[in-house]
């Protein structure tokens, strides 16, 4: 196989999928150095950002760059062509020898840059995908897309609510429910409640000083808040990367907020800028009047249920979050999420339309 000096894969990743991954792979074993342009439109809902972060971590061996281009394609007309290089040719100035593409253009592309065209998988046969099929159906096209790009498009959905309100019975009950669905819904992941982890660490910790030691003894600092809220987010992101188009998680680094308002009195700045960092779609918050306070060695008493349910409610709307107040017993429950969780998967996803192409 021939090998080239200096190679160019040029596209729009919007997003990136599969067929992608496979012509940089291709190219990267046929070039001593590889560049990988990512061009984005203004009018693209996906930013150049996020698209050069992701081929960057799926081909670290390639440089990847990024440029805007927001001239529409006209494969037959040479001033939207030259147009078009001096994008190119200022984000990638220097000689490539070989332009590696999967598309019709790419010997004219190819001849333009004074380069060797070099044709991959033309049809689509070894991954039939494009990014107007991942567009237009994300779910459909799920097995295609690489864990960066599922982590931004699940649909992350929360249960929250006071101590004792069935969060983790909720959550998992929907994440086994999606699950046997099957097909792509068959990995469909569960995130646990990290702070309730820490706590039995703490109890632990606790007992191995005193056996005797008990909840009442047990205390926190303002300063473990943050630790646990990274921690959350970050089991939060790796579930995102493996499973389903939906994600269930038992609390997440918002509500770990209010738990610091709980135990600390106040909020903390710092939980608040951790939990605006990453997107949730949706809320469930569990109401704490149709189930009994049970008490599992971790848990103060059932007054303070009303005061936190209210906590929860207030913070929701107040930061124009989108959550559903879910009651009755478990069944009742269950049904009632399904059906908000259905509707929100039913949106879609809304990509905007590239630029038009005449072609």
């Amino acid at each position: 196989m021939r090998r080239h000096g200096h190679g160019l894969v040029l596209g729009k990743f919007y997003p990136p999928h599969a067929g992608h991954h496979h012509l940089v792979r291709t190219a990267q074993d046929q070039c001593e150095r590889l560049t990988v342009l990512v061009c984005a439109a203004s009018v693209e809902s996906v930013p150049l950002a996020d698209r050069v972060a992701w081929m960057r971590e799926a081909h670290p061996g390639a440089q990847v760059v990024g440029a805007v281009d927001d001239i529409p394609v006209d494969l037959h007309d040479p001033d939207v062509w030259e147009a078009h290089m001096a994008v190119f040719r200022g984000a990638v100035p220097g000689r490539v020898d070989a332009v590696f593409t999967s598309e019709e253009y790419g010997s004219e592309l190819a001849r333009r840059f004074g380069a060797e065209e070099v044709l991959v998988d033309r049809e689509r046969t070894l991954f039939p995908v494009s990014g107007t099929a991942v567009r237009r159906d994300p779910a459909g096209s799920w097995e295609f897309l690489g864990p960066a790009v599922r982590a931004a498009l699940t649909r992350r959905v929360v249960v929250l609510g006071a101590e004792s309100t069935g969060t983790t019975t909720l959550s998992r009950a929907l994440a086994d429910h999606y699950r046997r669905r099957g097909g792509v819904w068959a990995k469909t992941g569960w995130v646990p409640e990290y702070g309730r982890r820490f706590s039995e660490e703490k109890l632990a910790a606790a007992r191995a000083a005193d056996p005797v030691a008990s909840w009442a003894d047990v205390s926190f600092t303002s300063e473990e808040f943050p630790l646990i809220a990274r921690h959350q987010d970050a089991d939060e992101e790796h579930a995102a990367r493996l499973g389903s188009p939906v994600l269930f998680c038992d609390t997440d680094s918002f509500a770990t907020g209010i738990w610091h308002e709980r135990y600390m009195g106040g909020r903390n700045e710092e939980v608040e800028r951790i939990a605006d960092l990453t997107r949730r779609d949706l809320y469930l918050l569990t109401d704490h009047t149709d189930v009994p306070f049970e008490d599992d060695g971790l848990r103060d008493g059932p007054q303070l249920r009303p005061w936190m349910t209210e906590r929860f409610r207030a913070e929701l709307e107040r930061t124009g979050r989108r959550f559903l107040v879910v009651r009755g017993d478990r069944a009742a429950r269950l049904e009632t999420a399904v059906r908000a969780v259905d509707g929100l998967l039913a949106e879609g996803w809304h990509f905007t339309d590239p630029l038009p192409e005449n072609r």
